[in-house]
């Protein structure tokens, strides 16, 4: 079985956090140097971007190694025959149904309508690099590492839900660096409070849940979690949302990922894999 070729989770994770956090912790550095101000943030974005792609770059690398992954790699890139539609309509249309029923129940709180506006700006900066480009490139950067390789060399080990709260944990360390880099999504969410950080923290874990749940319900197609992971994105920055009502969000992701783990026990609890 394919998946037992993917072997080496501790190279693979220990290379994918050790590479990123060198480059954004200097990125970090560089990024609140005022002198020569232009210079320092190409050079920032620069180092961002490098560690950004780290993880892809080690998944390619060890996936480079044998001929049954290369061709593993590329028949989950074009396996959409055998998804059921209710699948596909999940992965472009969930993120965006949930923060838009977040935001209706902050109503109820006495919170603005106003959040409905597509705002036409951003709540973070990028250095040199257009939001938008990163909103549609991180997702995908980051999937090509955690599953193309990533995720299934875990599951490889572990039973569904394992693997996805093992992911989730180290998920949520590894974005720890960004929040030293000026005016970067994480560094802003640090300034908005305690309780925002920790909900993104925590917010990772039900949606991780979720995306894996519809990796593997989708035959593990590659580009299922690449545009559940844009949409997250995309769909959380257009409109102009209360950081409240990303915790509302939250609660809601937890409720969803605890009902999906309750109805398919043995699709996340059985120890091996079948395809």
């Amino acid at each position: 079985m394919t998946i037992k070729n993917y072997k080496h989770p501790v190279l693979f994770y220990s290379l994918s956090t050790l590479i990123p956090w060198t480059f954004w912790f200097a990125a970090g550095y560089i990024s609140h140097l005022t002198t020569s101000e232009n210079l320092y943030t190409e050079l920032a974005s620069l180092l961002g971007f490098i560690g950004l792609v780290s993880p892809m770059i080690v998944a390619f690398w060890l996936m480079s190694k044998d001929s049954d992954l290369r061709k593993d790699l590329f028949k989950r890139f074009i396996n959409f025959k055998s998804v059921k539609p209710i699948y596909l309509y999940l992965t472009f249309f969930l993120m965006l149904a949930s923060i838009l029923l977040a935001q209706a129940i902050s109503l109820l709180f006495g919170y603005s309508a106003s959040q409905f506006v597509i705002t036409g700006h951003f709540t973070f900066s990028s250095g040199v690099f257009p939001v938008w480009f990163l909103l549609i490139m991180a997702p995908l950067i980051e999937e090509l590492g955690w599953h193309t390789y990533g995720t299934d060399v875990l599951r490889n080990k572990f039973n569904l839900f394992n693997t996805s709260v093992i992911f989730a944990f180290y998920w949520g360390i590894w974005h720890i660096p960004l929040s030293s880099i000026h005016h970067y999504y994480q560094s802003n969410l640090v300034e908005t409070g305690w309780i925002h950080s920790v909900n993104f923290l925590v917010s990772i874990f039900p949606f991780v849940i979720i995306m894996n749940w519809l990796y593997y319900k989708s035959h593990r197609n590659i580009l299922v979690p690449i545009i559940f992971h844009i949409t997250a994105g995309y769909f959380n920055e257009i409109f102009a949302t209360h950081p409240d009502s990303k915790i509302i969000q939250t609660v809601l992701l937890l409720v969803l990922a605890f009902f999906i783990v309750l109805r398919e026990k043995n699709f996340f609890f059985k120890a091996e894999f079948v395809e």
